[in-house]
């Protein structure tokens, strides 16, 4: 796809306010998984504008999936495993470099990328928003420019931002306005500053993505910013990273002062709001501990691609054995139907 020009994004502008959210739909490939008509939601789908991409290769910190990323191969992959509709948004390493003036039309350029892609192929594609965080003045104007211009069906947020996770006081103008809007925010983790490169031979995805995801549940928890800011619909990916392992500690923690004052109905009833993606667990171990924490109208259908296909997700799902086949059905789409009301 081209790099996106002025007169592309009003384009997508005009075309998105129009688009026909799930019923024009390619036709799907005949697979295992695709036997009957697309009906899947994965609720995290990666992208890799180009002028992303360009932004990374001098940082040498590219990854090989992003890297070959073609809208071809993602609908192809979509094709195979029966998917509907994929919600894109960025992911890791995001777009703070430590400068505003880079990460503010950056993450302009990678909105409307998205928008012109859901534009381009009506009913495959919806849309997180990416804000330029920690730069709150430059996150409020794109809040605004996506979810009014663009129409959004939500913004994508990162699990921490330097040193700060999601739920530090730095971040509550953020907040409030979600907050106001009653916004879904897609979270997806990230390296902190802390925790880069720490065991010799293992990387970080493997071991600190589902850690930061953690550390942004309790620190959003814990901070009071999942009861100041109730009406936000927040999205944590892989099955919530450790937090269901978890959740004997962060029960004790809730009855430690000062929290059976600040939080008198523990950490578990916040956590229990939270929206959770199937995204690289979809196995019985995750999604045994996932379903005994959470209720089973908040577990979404993700696949995490290009990092992983899509097909291999919906079989891990169904092999897993850990939900009906009623169940089944509404991670892969009711429940995000219930949530995003429906793709834009």
């Amino acid at each position: 796809m081209d790099t996106v020009t002025p007169d592309l994004m009003r384009r997508a502008v005009l075309q998105g306010l129009g688009a026909s959210g799930l019923g024009a739909l390619l036709s799907p490939r005949a697979t295992f998984a695709a036997a009957t008509a697309p009906h899947r939601i994965d609720i995290h789908s990666h992208i890799a504008p180009p002028e992303w991409i360009r932004s990374l290769t001098p940082e040498g910190v590219i990854l090989p999936p992003l890297a070959n990323w073609t809208i071809a191969r993602h609908l192809d992959d979509m094709d195979g495993a029966g998917v509907a509709t994929a919600i894109t948004s960025m992911t890791s390493p995001g777009l703070w470099f430590g400068d505003p003036a880079v990460a503010r039309p950056l993450a302009r350029a990678c909105n409307d990328y998205a928008a012109q892609l859901r534009a381009d192929y009506p009913g495959r594609f919806g849309v997180f928003v990416v804000l330029p965080l920690p730069d709150i003045d430059g996150s409020l104007k794109e809040l605004e420019y996506g979810l009014d211009v663009l129409k959004a069906d939500g913004v994508c947020l990162f699990t921490s931002y330097g040193d700060k996770w999601l739920g530090d006081p730095a971040f509550d103008p953020v907040f409030a306005e979600l907050n106001r809007r009653k916004t879904v925010v897609y979270t997806h983790p990230i390296s902190a500053n802390c925790c880069r490169n720490l065991v010799p031979g293992i990387n970080d995805p493997s071991i600190e993505f589902g850690t930061d995801t953690t550390r942004a549940i309790a620190r959003f928890v814990y901070s009071g910013s999942a009861a100041r800011f109730p009406d936000v619909k927040l999205i944590f990916s892989h099955a919530g990273g450790t937090m269901p392992f978890l959740i004997e500690r962060f029960d004790l923690l809730s009855r430690t002062p000062p929290y059976p004052q600040s939080l008198p109905a523990g950490f578990r009833s916040y956590a229990r709001n939270f929206y959770y993606d199937t995204a690289q667990s979809s196995n019985a171990v995750a999604l045994t501990a996932l379903k005994a924490v959470v209720p089973t109208s908040h577990i979404l259908f993700g696949t995490d691609y290009p990092f992983r296909t899509s097909l291999e997700h919906v079989e891990g799902l169904q092999k897993a054995g850990v939900f009906t086949a009623e169940e089944v059905r509404g991670i892969e789409r009711d429940h995000a139907l219930a949530l995003l009301g429906r793709p834009r």
